[in-house]
């Protein structure tokens, strides 16, 4: 295993955390929220981490 096949596995989690992110804020406006969920908080902190650690196998 690689760094690039890492990096590549990390970009593949980092697509899917955002999916299910913008699945979570979708459902909820269908359903008349008028704040973020806290589940979609805790998803987009996540992705932004793995896309921090892509970033650092890139340099």
């Amino acid at each position: 295993m690689t760094a690039e096949h890492i990096r590549t596995q990390l970009e593949h989690i980092a697509e899917q955390l955002d999916d299910l992110a913008m699945s979570i804020l979708r459902d909820a406006v269908e359903e008349g929220a008028t704040t973020r969920p806290e589940e979609e908080k805790k998803l987009t902190r996540a992705r932004r981490s793995v896309e921090k650690a892509i970033q650092i196998l890139e340099d």
